[in-house]
């Protein structure tokens, strides 16, 4: 009946109020319409506009979420693909002006050919202006940390009233409340794809963001300084600790999903263009900050993925070139939808998203294809798609375990667990070997919300999988990873009697794809933190690039371009403290 009455609704809407195909950027023709824009904020009276009067908590956006929403209008392609694979995990909301169009389009035979069915698709009738709803599109709030679903959204920082609407458009069908920071004096202007949060009260975001709320912003109403900024934050999403980092100079929209973005609490993917390229510098810089001065919630550094940024079909990065990542992809429950480009690049960028998400469905969508070239618009995946959180979450936080030394101890598992009903019981699974199933071990209550148990001591060189479950008392299931048991943490009991051994033999590396047309990866199995010397030999041992000197990455991935060599046959050499490894590879 529902979608019924939304073609019903169709009819009422004017079709001048349907979506355009306006860019990620600002046009040359929207910049007269901002003075109008910005002095009709707040007149929406479905909103909230004064902060919420209890404690709030943002949700991160690897945690359970109950739809995915999308407006239909251009790269139709990609959308077609983001609805086949996201609706088997959950309802796909997909904001439209006719619902008999997108159905046949879903069901043509182009871009992966027909969907099976339409089941859990929800075709809502709303105006709307443009593709781009990650950064228009309203943010998740909880109540209390884990009690009152409600959306937050902000000024959008482009002249498009339908899409700053449709925040208000989506609570209304979903009979949720939203907060705006739509009014004066608490108006403020932000955008999605700019924004990201850990979960607990830290969340990142570039100084675009205080540029944009401050005497030179074009969308505010009330002129803010960077502090006022962190206290609009604090009223409205309890982000204790906002992180903002200096603006890249190739980046046309400077939102931080186009080159980063948090894996879980502790862990941030970074885009990698080749050594002191592009915004190569610039990126390096601000994750270093990161580093050296914010730790995660759980008060260490931050643990750093690279990936590769792939260039243009030319060897181009920008700003010769459009801003290729695989950092701008999003988690739908237990599926990573990532935006690809070419084979060359994305076997290495899915391997590595594969490799740093186990149990997860991690499903590439090409976003550089003539026809369908969103990239080209500054923008992918992440950038078009927004997720509405759970109503009833049970959250579980929990710092994984890393390699030990200690082969006598029980090593101890420490989780954050709470739901607004209370936790009834909460359980550790751990295993040797995944294939022969998990023992179970109970979590016991201990103080703020907090539960302990301990996985007994491993022999040396022991690879230990492990991951929790809680269970509400309301009777709520959940685990962490999200996607255990085929998903896990795991760590290694390290064998001394070979760790420190100066043998090249004990101690090994990767290198792939092999053969490759460009990029290069050399993977250090266990060397991160090595000094390491790494250098590209050809037939005849002679040097014909050096590749990296300095501590291996703390995943022990390096990166090499090696595009403009000729075809041959090559060895990677990589010297250590501990040895040197050489391995052969083949250049196409």
């Amino acid at each position: 009946m529902m979608p019924r009455l939304r073609i019903l609704l169709a009819l009422l809407v004017p079709a001048s109020l349907f979506a355009q195909d306006l860019p990620h950027t600002l046009a040359p023709e929207e910049r007269p319409l901002i003075p109008a824009y910005r002095n009709s904020r707040g007149g929406d009276g479905r909103v909230l506009t004064a902060p919420p009067a209890f404690p709030v908590r943002t949700m991160a956006e690897w945690e359970e979420v109950q739809q995915l929403v999308i407006t239909w209008t251009s790269y139709t392609g990609i959308l077609k693909q983001i609805v086949r694979h996201a609706k088997e995990e959950v309802p796909v909301i997909i904001v439209c002006s006719n619902p008999t169009t997108v159905q046949n389009y879903l069901l043509n035979t182009q871009y992966g050919g027909p969907l099976e069915n339409l089941d859990n698709i929800i075709f809502q009738v709303s105006p709307f202006n443009s593709i781009w709803v990650r950064d228009f599109g309203p943010e998740n709030i909880y109540a209390n940390e884990v009690d009152s679903l409600y959306l937050l959204d902000w000024i959008y920082n482009r002249p498009r009233p339908e899409d700053d609407a449709l925040s208000a458009e989506l609570a209304a069908q979903l009979g949720l409340e939203v907060y705006s920071t739509s009014t004066a004096p608490y108006d403020l202007v932000h955008t999605g794809g700019n924004f990201m949060s850990d979960g607990f009260g830290t969340a990142f975001s570039s100084e675009l963001v205080d540029d944009e709320n401050g005497p030179n912003g074009e969308f505010n109403i009330t002129v803010r300084t960077s502090a006022g900024v962190d206290d609009m934050m604090q009223q409205f999403m309890g982000i204790g600790r906002y992180v903002k980092m200096q603006q890249l100079l190739y980046d046309n929209i400077n939102h931080i999903d186009m080159h980063m973005k948090l894996l879980d609490e502790e862990t941030l993917l970074v885009g990698e263009f080749p050594a002191g390229l592009s915004d190569g510098p610039r990126i390096e810089q601000n994750v270093q900050q990161i580093v050296n001065e914010v730790p995660s919630v759980f008060g260490d550094p931050y643990r750093l993925v690279r990936v590769p940024m792939p260039p243009s079909t030319t060897g181009s990065f920008p700003p010769s070139a459009s801003y290729r990542t695989y950092a701008n992809n999003i988690f739908i429950n237990g599926t990573v939808l990532v935006p690809t480009y070419r084979t060359e690049y994305d076997t290495i960028g899915l391997r590595i998203l594969r490799e740093s998400l186990p149990g997860y469905r991690v499903v590439g969508i090409d976003c550089d294809d003539q026809g369908q070239n969103i990239i080209s618009a500054s923008g992918a995946i992440h950038c078009i798609t927004k997720c509405i959180g759970v109503r009833d979450p049970l959250l579980i936080r929990h710092q994984r375990l890393t390699d030990t030394d200690d082969a006598l101890n029980p090593y101890p598992v420490e989780a954050y667990i709470r739901h607004r009903s209370g936790i009834a019981s909460a359980r550790l699974y751990w295993s040797i070997d995944t294939l022969q199933g998990y023992t179970e071990v109970p979590l016991v209550a201990s103080e703020n919300e907090f539960w302990n148990a301990t996985i007994p001591a491993q022999a040396p060189g022991t690879l230990v999988h492990y991951y929790i479950e809680a269970t509400s008392n309301s009777g709520k299931v959940q685990q962490r990873p999200i996607v255990a048991p085929q998903g896990w943490w795991r760590f290694r009991v390290n064998d001394l009697s070979t760790a420190v051994s100066t043998s090249p033999a004990e101690w090994t590396m990767e290198v792939y794809p092999n053969p490759t047309r460009s990029l290069l990866v050399i993977e250090l199995h266990e060397g991160a933190g090595r000094q390491v010397n790494a250098v590209l030999l050809d037939a005849l041992g002679r040097q014909v690039r050096h590749l990296y000197t300095g501590l291996a990455p703390a995943d022990g991935r390096l990166f090499a371009d090696i595009a403009e060599l000729a075809p041959g046959s090559y060895r990677v050499q990589v010297s250590t403290q501990y040895g040197v490894r050489s391995l052969p590879v083949v250049k196409h």
